[in-house]
């Protein structure tokens, strides 16, 4: 089996405790509501293929902070992906859908509970205690 492919994601809030999503408009999981972020490219540390995957998908600057949780998830063709999601600060920007991003809104908990999300998303944000408030 192939290796896992390096991946990074952001976790953001806004100041009302919204979380940021993105409607993912390819494989893996095209169709559903993710948090934004992708591929680390050769050479990239982590926080810079966070802010480069927040800008490129959302349109939005951030400040990448502590890690939050990892996650492994099964690829096409039996390739994974070994997420390591990040908490991020706005720092600028203003939001609208990018590259690989169908949509990209803030959510609440209500609005996060009838979104079709990407598999174990909504339980893996349960058990890091990083849901919309």
């Amino acid at each position: 089996m192939a290796e896992p492919v390096r991946c990074v994601g952001g976790v953001l809030h806004d100041g009302a405790g919204r979380l940021l999503l993105v409607l993912r408009a390819r494989a893996p999981a095209a169709g559903t509501w993710s948090l934004p972020g992708g591929r680390v490219e050769p050479g990239e540390r982590d926080a810079e293929a966070v802010r480069r995957e927040l800008w490129e998908e959302t349109r939005l600057e951030v400040e990448v902070g502590a890690l939050v949780g990892r996650v492994e998830r099964e690829g096409p063709a039996g390739a994974g992906y070994d997420i390591y999601d990040y908490a991020c600060t706005l720092t600028g920007g203003n939001l609208a859908a990018g590259d690989d991003a169908a949509d990209a809104r803030w959510v609440t908990r209500a609005e996060l509970a009838a979104l079709r999300c990407s598999p174990g998303l909504v339980e893996t944000l349960a058990r890091w205690r990083v849901l919309p408030r």
